[in-house]
């Protein structure tokens, strides 16, 4: 049972360099402009914030603690999600992680099963241009890669999206942020979120 029989919880992914944060960001202003009540939340954030109150002092603290400590936060911060009234909300967070071990899930089904989504949105875009964003980001220190690093990249999180997908019945859509064609992607995120009762006529 969601909180709000009406709600739309929309777990948004993208590999690195897709152009997520800004896409949601823009989707949920798009939303609020037309009357529906839209906010974008950072479960890695919203973690941070829920071990504050924990104690914890630096967001580096998160890694180092016990696994058992860290899925009790991960619990916390999902049900605090789940509680959110808002007609849309975006969970911006990681799709998996990339291991020595191989690729760890960043959305295990008990989180799956607090947060309940009705949604879940890929972000994806050209290996092309993909490889252009993160080469032009100053602001990280990333692996040396290639196109073809990219596209396996892609096709690993296509196979997880769908994977949740399947594991909760929530419908996935890929949303391509193509460059300069921002709109568009942010226009198809609306249209895929915003219940037409909830618009301005």
């Amino acid at each position: 049972m969601h909180c709000l029989d009406a709600s739309k919880r929309a777990i948004v992914v993208g590999i690195s360099g897709v152009g997520k944060t800004t896409v949601i960001t823009k989707a949920a202003e798009a939303l609020n402009k037309n009357g529906v009540s839209a906010k974008v939340v950072v479960f890695g954030t919203l973690m941070f914030e829920e071990a504050v109150k924990n104690g914890l002092k630096h967001r580096d603290e998160l890694r180092k603690m016990p696994v058992e400590e860290q899925r009790k936060l991960q619990d916390q911060t999902a049900q605090r999600i789940a509680n959110m009234k808002d007609q849309v909300i975006m969970i911006d967070t990681h799709l998996f992680i990339s291991t020595r071990e191989g690729y760890y899930p960043g959305l295990p089904i008990h989180l799956l099963n607090i947060m309940k989504p009705t949604n879940f949105i890929m972000i994806g875009a050209a290996p092309k241009e993909i490889l252009k964003r993160r080469l032009e980001d100053k602001t990280r220190e990333r692996d040396i890669i290639n196109e073809d690093d990219i596209q396996h990249e892609l096709e690993i999180a296509q196979v997880m999206v769908a994977s949740c997908s399947i594991l909760t019945g929530a419908p996935f859509t890929i949303v391509m942020n193509s460059d300069g064609k921002l709109d568009e992607a942010t226009a198809q995120i609306v249209n895929v979120l915003g219940d037409k009762k909830w618009l301005i006529q």
